[in-house]
């Protein structure tokens, strides 16, 4: 059994209530919900949310919401994967033979159905224990600097002179989803490590929302790309 989970709390610093904000006319959450149900990889999609809202918002367009998640789980500190470890133990007895957890963050407008099954076909045959989405950076780290008393230092100096297609391509984290075993979800196992894969998203495919800025920008390439659910 290959199941969903969608992490959705009410508290948002920056943008609020961001997790239901209406996106072209849909809350937000709707396009992580609906694009899971569409890819028909998973057995169950569910939200886990502390708030009543956002679990009928959910519910509404096709998620299940078993219970509000506790109040300690959802501060500002509280890390996701224990989200899911406690979401995983409060419905095993009703589902005994899960196997796989996909998390799929709910402000993902971009996220595609097609990403999803090209990385539950990758989890399927191999023996990682996650597969993530992942973008290049735009520019080569090794040629980032800082500013401090105002003067500026690069972070890795011996890479000054040299040129930037001689530089060796880096990824980040793309903030879409983290596709894994349930053992290793329960066990604590790091994401990224030397055994799991990512799936590339090309850079006008994701944006990680944090801010207003974000936010727009993430309107501009829904619409750029002619995206629907």
């Amino acid at each position: 059994m290959i199941i969903a989970i969608i992490p959705a709390r009410k508290g948002s610093k920056r943008i609020k209530n961001k997790n239901i904000k209406i996106f072209y006319n849909k809350p937000i959450i709707y396009y992580s919900i609906k694009t899971a149900i569409n890819s028909k990889i998973f057995d169950k999609v569910f939200v886990s949310t502390d708030c009543s809202k956002i679990a009928n918002i959910s519910r509404k367009y096709g998620a299940e919401v078993p219970f509000l998640r506790d109040e300690k789980l959802s501060d500002d500190y509280t890390v996701t994967s224990e989200v899911i470890k406690n979401f995983y133990k409060k419905i095993k007895n009703s589902y005994k033979n899960i196997k796989f957890i996909c998390c799929i963050y709910p402000a993902n407008p971009l996220l595609s159905k097609s990403n999803l099954i090209k990385a539950s076909k990758i989890l399927l045959k191999n023996n990682y224990d996650y597969v993530f989405s992942a973008t290049k950076y735009q520019h080569p780290i090794q040629r980032a600097f800082y500013k401090t008393n105002k003067k500026i230092f690069m972070y890795y100096p011996n890479y000054s002179k040299v040129r930037t297609q001689d530089i060796r391509e880096s990824y980040h984290d793309a903030g879409q989803f983290y596709f894994g075993k349930v053992n290793s979800w329960l066990k604590n196992k790091k994401i990224f490590s030397n055994n799991s894969e990512f799936i590339e998203i090309a850079r006008n495919q994701c944006c990680d929302i944090d801010n207003s800025e974000d936010w727009n920008f993430a309107k501009i390439l829904f619409k750029n790309k002619g995206l629907n659910v």
